[in-house]
């Protein structure tokens, strides 16, 4: 087995995951593993953020965009997570430009775990956005946040039957007292590592439909080769999503597969810190 071989999370399908890193700006020198953190705006996403990174973080804009994008780190039985704090969105059909940063990232930088954090308070209308998450990776752990919040308001909400019905992790989180966090840290772990196996739950479908995107999967898979997920995209197209097929049309699908950029090699743990 070659060195390369032995580092934790590398294989080819993550050197292509790093290509598409670089080109969003994302530096992937001294990380095992890459940690996207999703959420609708005002569920403690931030709290969450900070609470894990503590001062190892650092701001700047998306490649390409005037949006900040929040990276940062933490360091978990002797391995490094980078963290990357995407914008608050309530779905990722990219209707805004936000929305199509966290559409992109999840889809084409495919980090090795999405963390989606929900206010317990408001739980149905959080989750629109996890279930169109799980559309698109299987590697999803749900942080249920502000449960200090939910028992105030006496919510109680049933977490390991909320798992069953997404098929992925759910944990109780509160971000402000730190409560939860470290089995956040290990549930991540442990799903990365593959301990934890996850059956997203997704879309059925009618048959028409399902006939539809196995009619049209092919023809995107022959178009685009690399393309990590092209039942999403199908379906995407299915619904008339525009931004999708101008995306297509304008072959920004291709550029973000085929466009290889260096990636820097780096010696030692460099992070840039800010005050939260």
């Amino acid at each position: 087995m070659s060195d390369q071989e032995t580092i934790p999370g590398h294989n080819c399908e993550s050197c292509a995951m790093q290509e598409h890193l670089v080109q969003m700006g994302i530096s992937v020198d001294n990380w095992d593993y890459v940690v996207a953190l999703a959420g609708n705006p005002n569920v403690g996403k931030s709290t969450v953020f900070n609470a894990l990174t503590g001062l190892k973080q650092h701001t700047g804009n998306w490649a390409g965009k005037t949006v900040t994008r929040a990276e940062g780190g933490f360091e978990f039985n002797s391995l490094r997570y980078k963290i990357i704090d995407l914008p608050g969105t309530y779905s990722l059909l990219s209707a805004s430009v936000d929305e199509e940063i966290a559409r992109d990232f999840i889809l084409f930088g495919r980090p090795d775990c999405t963390v989606v954090v929900v206010d317990a308070t408001m739980l149905e209308r959080n989750l629109n956005l996890v279930l169109q998450v799980l559309e698109i990776t299987d590697n999803v752990v749900v942080c249920l946040n502000l449960m200090d919040e939910a028992e105030r308001r006496g919510i109680s909400i049933e977490h390991r039957s909320l798992s069953r019905e997404l098929g992925v992790p759910v944990v109780p989180t509160s971000a402000r007292t730190g409560d939860g966090l470290g089995l956040l840290m290990r549930t991540v772990a442990d799903v990365i590592s593959g301990e934890i196996q996850t059956t997203p739950r997704r879309i059925a479908g009618n048959v028409q439909m399902n006939s539809a995107v196995q009619e049209l999967t092919p023809m995107l898979e022959e178009a685009y080769p690399d393309l990590p997920n092209t039942r999403w995209i199908a379906m995407r197209l299915l619904d008339g999503d525009y931004r999708v097929r101008q995306a297509l049309e304008k072959g920004d699908f291709s550029r973000m597969q085929s466009t290889h950029l260096p990636i820097a090699t780096a010696q030692g743990l460099d992070i840039e810190t800010t005050t939260p």
